[in-house]
């Protein structure tokens, strides 16, 4: 079904007839501003591992120090060790966690399936770092509800858990990242025909064995694919390993970067080394998912056939698949909004008990609406969503222009450059973006300029997948008809291809949006006392022990980021695609 072209086109003349055409100034000034922001950063981030620190005495020299002293130890070896078991197990549990629930809201007559998927999504929200701090909260053996709890029970001793732990990162990374392996594993089981499930379950094979033997072997490219983006997604966590690893002693990549750039001197050739490494492995990672993506027609059961799949009936365990999702959702959305609440109606953080109910106040609350430069540090987190967003979602119309509709020599090394910042763990870009705009004075450094600056770059990937899936439907023809009518390419593109583009750009736009307000692990190397953003102020309440402060600033800020999805769910229902 072809779209109707605008009479406005009809009447536009002829770009050809001025003699010049803007198409090739806006295609150039893309590539450029495309390998200006993916490519240049990277390749002062190598070139400053190779530095020594510079000081007002001492100018700064080429060297191979930094690499002796972070891989010529067996301290650096015991840090990639750690580094990966925490992601390993990370990846591992938030998989396992959130394939069990994707098998029974899928494959099973659960109960009430339809509300769990919807509150699935809520934790997506909730930014790490006021994740890590309400299980802080919850399961510090010190002052942890859950601990203090069950010592008065069952009259243990000693708490428990310890949260302060590789195993208590594992479980705090693991539940975070949990709704993402929801979410995948539950598209890859929808997609998939069950007629061979049915067929092994005719031939007297239990849940167990048809899960198993066929579903799990069927789904096998979209099982190692999330397994692969959560490994990426905990190799480079940032949030987990700095407020419950360094506590401990534990330390990652990610963390060994953070201490490395913080200390005095600051020794940013080493941090860029550990980068190196780091970033190594998350291409590697991403490098295997992209090789599964395009072997997945293997394992492809889809085909034009209709078909609806055929739930198993549990009988009397669908009320314990239920409960299953209840315990999950007060695990992950519940308990750590109900502790960040009540910590914020305390002057001090205490238990809940019935003394502490009667000292609740709202002093909190008063602190952080009175906070210095609290309304500048919204507005700093506003401007840079709403110009991240904005920034990547027409730059890359333009970029998937290019590559999907024409046959330009290259183009696809184009895509390859737009795509690489995926690869670039949140705090190896600070880093990255930081050696270089110290390096190349241009009055950004310091300024709010420079975090817009990696925000886009860091999700420009993001804004380029929802722009391809809607230009790719797009036909040619469209372009054609517009241009024999006399349209110049800027009148086609902006009256023709940026309309029928709006579902996806919109999508796109509240995605990046949403990711921004709530980044952390970019900001943490970039910001100033003028560009503070709400997660750094989060972080430094936490840094200075201002815990019920820090609460009642995380209460407000999910309230904030909750209305926000459900505005752009609205949207989303008033602009997108019609069927």
């Amino acid at each position: 079904m072809s779209a109707a072209i605008p009479k406005e086109v009809v009447s536009q003349p002829v770009g050809d007839a001025r003699g010049f055409d803007w198409k090739w100034i806006v295609i150039g000034a893309c590539v450029a501003f495309t390998v200006y922001i993916a490519v240049i950063p990277l390749g002062f981030l190598f070139w400053q591992s190779f530095r020594t620190p510079q000081t007002a005495a001492v100018d700064s020299v080429f060297t191979v120090a930094n690499y002796a002293t972070a891989y010529g130890s067996s301290d650096t070896w015991r840090l990639f060790w750690t580094s990966m078991q925490f992601a390993s197990g990370t990846a591992l549990f938030a998989f396992v966690l959130g394939t069990a629930l994707a098998w029974m809201n899928e494959r099973t007559n659960t109960p009430f399936k339809s509300v769990f998927f919807a509150l699935a999504v809520i934790p997506l929200i909730i930014p790490g770092i006021l994740f890590t701090v309400a299980w802080i909260l919850l399961a510090s053996p010190q002052i942890g509800i859950i601990n203090l709890v069950m010592q008065n029970w069952l009259g243990l001793e000693e708490p428990p858990f310890d949260i302060y732990s590789l195993r208590g990162m594992i479980w705090v990374d693991g539940l975070h990242y949990s709704p993402m392996a929801f979410l995948l594993m539950s598209a890859a089981f929808r997609a998939m025909d069950p007629s061979l499930e049915e067929s092994a379950t005719m031939s007297g094979a239990n849940i167990f064995q048809v899960a198993r033997r066929v579903t799990l072997r069927l789904t096998w490219p979209a099982i190692v694919a999330t397994i692969l983006i959560l490994f990426v997604r905990a190799i480079e966590s940032f949030e987990v390993p700095a407020l419950l690893g360094l506590p401990a002693g534990i330390e990652v990549f990610t963390s060994a970067i953070y201490q490395a750039v913080h200390r005095y001197p600051s020794q940013v050739g080493l941090a860029s080394a550990y980068a190196v490494a780091l970033l190594l492995i998350t291409t590697g990672g991403v490098y295997w998912v992209s090789k599964l993506s395009g072997r997945g027609s293997q394992y492809a059961t889809m085909t034009g056939k209709g078909f609806r799949p055929r739930q198993i009936d549990l009988g009397g365990w669908r009320w314990v698949t239920a409960a299953i999702f209840v315990v999950y959702f007060l695990l992950i959305v519940v308990l750590p909004f109900a502790v960040l609440l009540w910590s914020s109606f305390q002057r001090f953080y205490a238990v809940p008990s019935m003394e502490a109910l009667q000292n609740l106040t709202l002093d909190s609350y008063r602190f952080i609406l009175d906070y210095p430069n609290l309304t500048r540090t919204i507005w700093n987190s506003v401007v840079l969503a709403v110009s991240t967003a904005t920034i990547v979602m027409l730059v890359t119309s333009v970029i998937c222009w290019i590559v999907v509709k024409t046959s330009i020599p290259g183009r696809w090394l184009l895509d390859g450059m737009a795509s690489l910042p995926i690869v670039f763990p949140g705090l190896v870009l600070g880093l990255a973006i930081m050696v270089f705009y110290l390096n190349v004075d241009i009055g950004v450094y310091g300024t709010i300029w420079i975090m817009l600056i990696a925000y886009v770059t860091r999700f420009m990937p993001y804004g380029l997948r929802y722009t391809t899936t809607s230009m790719v439907q797009i036909h040619k023809e469209l372009e054609e008809s517009a241009a024999m009518s006399g349209a110049s390419w800027g009148t086609t593109f902006r009256r023709i291809i940026l309309p029928l583009l709006k579902p996806g750009l919109l999508a796109g736009w509240i995605y990046v949006m949403i990711v921004s307000i709530r980044e952390l692990s970019t900001s943490i190397l970039l910001y100033s006392p003028d560009t503070q953003v709400m997660s750094i102020v989060i972080w430094e309440l936490w840094e200075n022990g201002q815990y019920v402060e820090l609460s009642a600033l995380g209460v407000l800020f999910i309230i904030a980021l909750f209305v926000l999805v459900l505005i752009a769910q609205w949207l989303g229902r008033k602009y997108g695609v019609k069927e």
